[in-house]
């Protein structure tokens, strides 16, 4: 059965063919599936590195790079192949931070995996393109978090709902000026 806001589901959740990587790169979150889908695809050779991406949040007195790498070791992830980003607060700062360390390291990769959360998948997609170069070719790999937020029921529960309109909210919100500046700049 179709449903009028089937639009918004196929476009806030999607995924893209996986193919080999420079590094699985994991947006901040303390979601341990994210750490979970990472750990999987560097097990199966996707990529040899793993970039975890979070700072220090509200009630929690770790980072999320340590609550994602610690998730990482408990799987049998060597420490060596998960870098280090421990600042970023939000999404942009995410990507902004995650290419630094990159570049610090003299990595400029070609191809990455993206793993994030399955109602985050667009805004974090489109928040990385923007900043990484635009030959960078993006992987997509979304995971159910812990809220069980999934294509199927966002629509059938009030807090799923909330999630996914505040993801949907925050792409207007977040490309709005990015659009307008990129147009401009061409």
């Amino acid at each position: 059965m179709s449903f009028p806001f089937d639009c918004i589901s196929d476009f806030m959740f999607f995924e893209t063919e996986l193919g080999h990587s420079d590094v699985i790169l994991v947006p901040g979150s303390r979601h341990p599936q994210l750490m979970e889908r990472a750990a999987m695809l560097y097990q199966q050779g996707i990529a040899p590195l793993i970039l975890p991406s979070g700072g220090v949040t509200q009630h929690f007195e770790t980072t999320e790079w340590e609550f994602l790498r610690n998730v990482g070791v408990s799987l049998g992830i060597s420490p060596q192949a998960i870098l280090q980003e421990d600042k970023a607060t939000n999404t942009f700062e995410n990507a902004r931070f995650s290419l630094k360390v990159l570049q610090d390291k003299g990595l400029n990769p070609k191809k990455v995996v993206l793993v994030c959360k399955n109602y985050h998948a667009r805004r974090a997609l489109l928040t990385y393109q923007i900043i990484f170069p635009r030959e960078t070719i993006f992987y997509v790999s979304p995971v159910i978090d812990k809220t069980g937020t999934s294509k199927d029921n966002w629509f059938l529960d009030e807090n799923r709902i909330r999630y996914v309109m505040n993801e949907l909210e925050k792409v207007g919100k977040y490309f709005r000026p990015a659009i307008l500046q990129i147009g401009l700049n061409g």
